[in-house]
């Protein structure tokens, strides 16, 4: 009798447990999901505005480091209105060489220049060449994130709120897809003169060659940028422009489930786009990322620690690709490289990499 005496009121506090455990998931996911999408996407004609196709193009999603475009973007303000020159030099505080990877490397205490910066996050994506910017013109990187987000705002990204300069993991740092097309279209539009900058594949940094991770520049004909994007949370993501005969389109994907699923998906987009046909629905969901479970403990993540390196795991790459206009499937080289990304179910995840054209995003 005093056994169940006893037992009951364990039984009782297991369930009450139980069922918190159950109300704080579905909130979590309930939560997550309304600041995720899970994938998205569309196709605009900057000349006449028409949307080509939009899937999800207004749900909230993580930018990752689709996020440098607007860092990029008052870097180009500033040296259009003589705030910053192109060859200046601007120092290295502990806070930028503290960012996670991907980055240049620098050290506190060093200087680097405006256009190194620019081709740094262009390329590597560098977190640290970012920071440099943001503490460069905000002169800290929080107040640098306000500016960012107000002149979102003036660019009718009215969806979008930053949190930082670089794109690293921030439940606050939010857009959407048609909000990402804005920014590309305004970087190109308001700033010819400087978007030779987002066709850089390669660059040279004090001895050391910088390669890009946007492979898709060499696969498709006519595109010249703009950026590519991947956190743990975010998935795959990219923003592009292409020229075909004197047309240019502009095009985002948000939450691609590995590099290759999204660079094919667009692939598909742009043909699609300068075909003047929308692409389906069911060919961008099939693109998508499709573990909720996945984005919310991703979410859960340390923010402090977790990396927007661009880069993915191994087994999440695919080795086809689709053919599109002509061109043929690039060759892969072998590599080495490991990377380490933070989830919140274990400390660190080092995985090898796969292949020198999947190795980076």
């Amino acid at each position: 009798m005093a056994n169940i005496q006893f037992n009951q009121p364990l039984r009782l506090r297991n369930r009450l447990w139980s069922l918190f455990a159950a109300l704080f998931l579905c909130g979590l996911i309930g939560f997550a999901g309304a600041a995720h999408a899970g994938y998205a996407a569309i196709v605009i004609d900057p000349a006449t505005g028409e949307v080509l196709s939009a899937v999800n193009a207004d749900e909230q999603n993580y930018p990752a480091s689709l996020t440098k475009m607007m860092t990029l973007y008052l870097t180009f303000q500033a040296l259009q209105n003589g705030k910053l020159k192109v060859d200046q030099e601007l120092p290295v505080s502990s806070w930028d060489a503290s960012r996670a990877p991907t980055k240049l490397g620098l050290r506190a205490g060093q200087t680097i220049s405006v256009n190194d910066c620019i081709l740094g996050m262009v390329t590597k994506s560098a977190n640290d060449a970012a920071s440099v910017i943001a503490e460069g013109l905000g002169d800290n990187e929080g107040h640098f994130a306000e500016m960012m987000t107000a002149q979102a705002a003036l660019l009718g990204m009215s969806a979008t709120h930053f949190a930082n300069a670089s794109g690293l993991p921030d439940p606050n740092n939010t857009s959407t897809a048609r909000d990402m097309a804005k920014l590309a279209m305004a970087l190109y539009r308001d700033f010819p003169q400087y978007a030779h900058y987002f066709s850089t594949k390669e660059f040279v940094f004090r001895g050391q060659l910088i390669r890009g991770h946007n492979n898709l520049m060499d696969r498709y004909p006519g595109m010249d940028g703009l950026k590519t994007g991947f956190t743990d949370a975010s998935g795959f993501n990219l923003a592009s422009t292409a020229v075909h005969d004197g047309r240019r389109l502009f095009a985002v994907v948000l939450g691609g489930r590995s590099a290759s699923s999204r660079d094919n998906l667009m692939t598909r987009l742009l043909d699609d786009g300068f075909d003047n046909q929308p692409t389906p629905d069911a060919v961008v969901a099939q693109a998508g990322v499709r573990s909720t479970t996945r984005r919310v403990l991703a979410a859960l993540s340390p923010i402090d620690t977790a990396e927007a390196d661009e880069t993915a795991p191994a087994h999440h790459r695919s080795r086809g690709c689709t053919p599109h206009r002509g061109t043929n499937c690039p060759r892969v080289a072998k590599s080495h490289s490991k990377s380490t990304t933070h989830l919140s179910h274990r400390k660190h995840k080092k995985v090898l990499l796969a292949s020198s054209a999947d190795k980076k995003d």
